[in-house]
């Protein structure tokens, strides 16, 4: 079987001005990158912005496992396979961050004959958003130590800064650093950190900005740092915003791309999943919202954190609604939280099966307390028997979800007509309530008490006291009536990566809780989640070359 790098490098794309032409963009609304990438300009956004809502189409998964679900793989395959059924369809998704492209997960382009070409742009560089938000990021912190060290007018207390410098690649050795070393001209002597770029703040804000005008708004808005008598201190403060602005200006635009079968994709943003709202920008849903008629996207990692965060975050922000939701898992990844080894997830075995799904009713029951109604997409493996795969439709019928099977990894849009059709079925048949778990202006301890007994199954939420003190703190400044954004292990519903299947009554541990006032939410941190991840012991970075020619290796 050739490998993603393989078929994507194989595949005949048509240029970019084609493609745009399937949305009804101008040669002129463009902004091109090459023959194959191109910028949507703020003309044809806001023309977009005029015509009739589309049905917007959520992806989301299970808890991820190392025996893998493929959620990116059927959002592509998915609208591939509406576009051989004849429909106007959209996908739209995020970008990928060097760090898991280099690191143990590798890029985000999808896989098999389900991809977004072209392959390499996107997982290296693009079109340099991240660069952008990078030095937009960095040039804040910069800022900021200056202001400290040509006077400190504000009266920043150095042992109150907040804001950290980012870098788009997985650096551990980066977490806990001191600057300002060496003589008083090197600047003030202080701890520093540094997040993964997709961490920073300035990546959540650029994905939930409206236009130019909102971005500014919430970019002046973001906490750096306190005063010594404990007030906050503001980028806008630091005269930052114009500047960090005139970085972002392309940034800002969304990017469209196609797939192997030349179906359109806008591809823009990207923040954390597990630390900030995992989707895609709200300029790009609400452009495609009015360039088809069906808008597949999706949120990253499981359902607990990428659905409950699309929601609760960015459809309570940009006011959208969600007409259904695809929940995506696999045999595999069942039988793997049913307690079977990853080396024997090839054979049958229904007992793991039937103690694994328990996974997959949790993540059901979830979207269903959000009033969208859910298609189960079963993407298939090879090893799949045909009882495993009658148990998990049978098991999604009893509980009022459709159910597909999804060969899109093999067989591209045509191995999603049947998802696809699905869709299309609970669209017509299905009305959708769509409303958020909670109402933002409860209190913070009880907006965390109700994801975590809601979502993800806890019998109990216990603050550190540092976390507690964080709480009253924020309450007092005003920051009370924001929604949560919960920072957790991506592979358990719980906040013990070890904890799989569907552990209830657990105790959720809060350890820290602070303001991203520009992006608009609080974020809780619990377990051990880390804003820098590391390198595994054989990253992917090392399997990765390029030729003589300048055709790259082994990106997956």
């Amino acid at each position: 079987m050739k490998t993603d790098i393989q078929i994507a490098q194989e595949a005949r794309m048509e240029p970019i001005i084609g493609i745009a032409k399937k949305l009804s963009l101008a040669e002129e609304e463009l902004e091109l990158y090459g023959r194959y990438k191109a910028k949507i300009s703020d003309a044809a956004l806001a023309r977009a912005g005029q015509h009739p809502r589309g049905k917007l189409i959520l992806v989301t998964a299970i808890n991820p496992t190392p025996a893998g679900e493929g959620k990116t793989t059927v959002s592509v395959g998915l609208g591939q396979a509406f576009g051989r059924l004849g429909k106007r369809a959209v996908t739209v998704l995020r970008e990928p961050s060097l760090g898991p492209c280099f690191g143990i997960k590798g890029g985000a382009a999808g896989g098999g004959y389900a991809q977004v070409v072209p392959m390499e742009d996107l997982n290296l560089h693009f079109t340099g958003d991240f660069h952008a938000v990078t030095s937009a990021n960095n040039l804040l912190a910069a800022l900021l130590d200056n202001h400290m060290q040509q006077g400190n007018s504000l009266g920043i207390d150095p042992g109150s800064v907040v804001w950290k410098r980012c870098l788009d690649m997985n650096d551990r050795t980066l977490r806990h650093l001191v600057i300002g070393l060496g003589s008083k001209a090197d600047g003030v002597v202080r701890e520093d950190h540094f997040v993964i770029t997709v961490a920073s703040e300035i990546m959540a804000v650029l994905c939930l900005a409206e236009d130019m005008k909102d971005l500014k708004k919430r970019l002046s808005r973001m906490v750096v740092a306190y005063t010594y008598d404990g007030q906050a201190v503001t980028a806008g403060q630091l005269q930052a915003v114009g500047a960090m602005a005139a970085l972002l200006k392309d940034a800002m635009k969304p990017n469209l791309i196609q797939t192997l079968e030349h179906t359109p994709v806008l591809i823009h943003g990207g923040p954390f999943a597990n630390i900030a709202h995992g989707c895609n920008s709200v300029r790009a849903t609400k452009a495609a919202l009015g360039m088809a008629d069906y808008i597949i996207t999706e949120a990253g990692f499981g359902a607990d954190l990428g659905a409950e965060k699309f929601f609760d975050i960015k459809c309570r922000a940009a006011g959208l609604d969600v007409d259904a939701a695809v929940l995506v898992a696999t045999i595999r990844a069942l039988k793997y939280n049913g307690g079977v080894p990853k080396a024997q997830l090839g054979s049958e075995n229904l007992k793991a099966l039937a103690a694994g799904i328990s996974n997959l009713e949790k993540h059901m029951e979830n979207l269903h307390k959000y009033g969208v109604p859910v298609v189960v997409a079963l993407n298939a493996f090879v090893t799949d028997t045909e009882a495993e795969v009658a148990f998990v439709r049978e098991f999604c019928q009893a509980r009022g979800c459709e159910f597909a099977l999804a060969r899109v990894w093999e067989k591209g849009g045509e191995g999603g007509i049947s998802l696809a059709e699905k869709v299309l079925h609970t669209l017509e048949t299905k009305e959708s309530h769509f409303r958020p778990l909670y109402d933002e202006n409860l209190p913070i301890r009880e907006k965390i008490g109700t994801v975590a007994r809601e979502i993800y199954g806890a019998g109990a939420v216990v603050y550190t006291g540092n976390a507690g003190k964080q709480i009253d703190r924020l309450e007092a400044q005003g920051y009370g009536n924001l929604p949560v954004c919960m920072a957790k292990t991506q592979y358990s519903l719980s906040d013990d990566p070890a904890l799989l299947g569907r552990p209830e009554g657990f105790t959720l541990t809060v350890r820290e809780v602070y303001v991203c006032a520009g992006a608009g939410f609080l974020v809780a941190l619990t377990g051990t989640v880390m804003t820098m991840p590391g390198l595994p012991a054989h990253p992917a970075a090392y399997d990765i070359d390029v030729d003589e020619t300048g055709r790259i290796t082994g990106l997956f």
